[in-house]
């Protein structure tokens, strides 16, 4: 296989996440097909996200990374949620740099030459509400909604007020500079299936309340 072939078998693949089996069976006309993947990512071709994962270079596939398909396929089953959808959706104004993955999976943190990403454990039962697929152009991913998100973000935050109401609205205002406006305009449904499967029902309780102010 030429270089010219190399290039094109890549890119057939954009920039969908491929297993190490994908790329040997690719490189499988090759003596070596260990070293041939090693020595595309020393060269900048391929990026190693972890053991046995990888992405095309953008350089290669012509297509920009998707930092939430690389979250999907980087530990699962999981969906991008918590601070990194919310500044996703317009919820919170600062630029969230990690990126932020709920998972019924134990929680875990990957630092990967595309960037950092954690995952954080929620309940079976609590896992699919509220989540969706986003599509961008070719590619879909599984992201919280931002009523799922922010209920996301409020079972990890250890520093959420509970008990009043007055508290948690300074909480959503100061802290995390979120607008009441758009908290009120939420889907208080899925806020709701939150409070009754997952964790910390009084914090939920009293979103729930003052959505309704």
């Amino acid at each position: 296989m030429n270089y010219i072939n190399e290039i094109q078998s890549l890119r057939q693949y954009g920039n969908v996440p491929i297993t190490a089996n994908v790329l040997n069976n690719l490189f499988c006309s090759y003596k070596a097909p260990k070293m041939k993947i090693q020595a595309m990512v020393r060269n900048g071709s391929i990026i190693r996200i972890k053991k046995d994962l990888y992405v095309i270079s953008p350089e290669i596939s012509g297509k920009p990374l998707s930092p939430e398909l690389i979250a999907n396929h980087l530990y699962g089953p999981s969906y991008v949620s918590l601070h990194y959808a919310l500044n996703y959706y317009g919820i919170i104004p600062e630029r969230v740099v990690t990126v932020t993955s709920a998972t019924t999976m134990h929680s875990r943190t990957f630092q990967t030459p595309i960037g950092r990403f954690t995952f954080n454990n929620v309940a079976d039962d609590y896992f699919p509400i509220g989540v969706t697929m986003a599509t961008e152009g070719d590619i879909s991913y599984m992201i919280a909604s931002p009523e799922k998100a922010l209920c996301d973000m409020l079972m990890v935050e250890h520093h959420v007020p509970s008990q009043s109401l007055s508290a948690l609205e300074v909480f959503f205002e100061e802290d995390m500079r979120i607008e009441l406006d758009d908290l009120k305009a939420m889907d208080r449904n899925i806020i709701k299936q939150c409070m009754e499967r997952g964790k910390k029902k009084k914090i939920l309780a009293n979103l729930l309340k003052l959505m309704e102010r």
